[in-house]
């Protein structure tokens, strides 16, 4: 079913774009584990698991690390009243709500698609956002959800999560066991390693390209179906500032998912990573959001789909 936030011809290319490099390192990454390892069949059923593992439960995986569960409307009717409006003028299947009890102020959606998708707010953002800055976040994590970005965001990160493995488990191998190999398997897992790191150095950087640009497109499409590209713009300049001033400590754990959050969990003093960030950066956010507003005009109603 076709929702009615605004399509995304450029961001449907770059999705398409990705994840045809992807796949072409994905099976370039699978021949290779093959010739080095010699055994195809348990490459394959490896990566197969977990594969299926990864896109039918990151849902599940995504809720539990960040502490969150489902709620039902008898206990948080006002956000179940927004997010079913947002999804009656959206045109779209309304996803399960559910709530993380972090101070951290983030929202996040994931699911394979729009018929079992999430959206999880966290207590911080609750707290400090008003109705019209809630609409606007929501808006932007059910736009995620409209343009199946979510799910290609999660095949995406599959790749590195494998290649990132591993390098961990060919790494510690090497250390623990090298006194009982020989210098072929010492070899062998070398090259293991290094065609490891070349596939997750190569998915982090296209999946970071494409992210920043998603994220773009989903305060787009919020901006044009609220009608409200201030609120928007007032949720995104309140979170980026109470997230900066959590200490960096407190952020780690979440960090691990700044690709799926509606902005990063970086401290105050990001440095080289705002270069790798999944994100663009907050001026230019602010920027895209300031021209809708101009091109909506004073005569831009709340609700409307733009």
């Amino acid at each position: 079913m076709q929702s009615r936030f605004r399509s995304d011809r450029r961001l449907t290319v770059r999705m398409t774009v990705t994840m045809f490099l992807l796949g072409l390192l994905y099976v370039a990454f699978v021949v290779a584990l093959i010739v080095l390892l010699k055994s195809w069949l348990l490459v394959v059923g490896l990566i197969a698991v977990m594969f299926v593992a990864q896109f039918w439960f990151s849902d599940r995986i995504a809720l539990f690390a960040m502490r969150g569960r489902v709620v039902e409307r008898e206990e948080y009717p006002e956000l179940h009243a927004v997010i079913d409006r947002l999804c009656a003028i959206a045109d779209m299947p309304k996803p399960v709500v559910a709530v993380s009890a972090m101070d951290m102020p983030n929202a996040f959606a994931t699911g394979r698609n729009p018929d079992n998708a999430v959206v999880c707010v966290t207590t911080g953002l609750l707290r400090r956002l008003e109705p019209a800055e809630l609409e606007g976040v929501l808006a932007h994590e059910l736009s995620h959800v409209a343009h199946k970005d979510v799910a290609v965001i999660t095949i995406a990160s599959f790749l590195g999560v494998i290649a990132g493995l591993v390098v961990r488990f060919a790494f510690y191998s090497q250390l623990f066991g090298g006194g009982r190999r020989d210098q072929n398997t010492a070899v062998v897992f070398a090259a293991v390693m290094g065609v490891s790191a070349a596939v997750y150095a190569i998915s982090f950087l296209l999946i970071r390209a494409l992210s920043r640009y998603r994220e773009l497109a989903a305060d787009r499409a919020a901006a044009l179906l609220t009608g409200r590209p201030s609120a928007l713009a007032s949720a995104l300049t309140k979170v980026s500032g109470d997230i900066a001033r959590i200490p960096t400590k407190d952020l780690r754990t979440a960090q691990a998912f700044n690709a799926f959050y509606f902005t990063p969990a970086l401290g105050s003093e990001p440095g080289v990573a705002r270069l790798f960030s999944t994100h663009p950066s907050l001026e230019q956010r602010l920027e895209q959001l300031g021209s809708i507003s101009g091109e909506l005009g004073e005569a831009a109603t709340p609700g409307r789909a733009g």
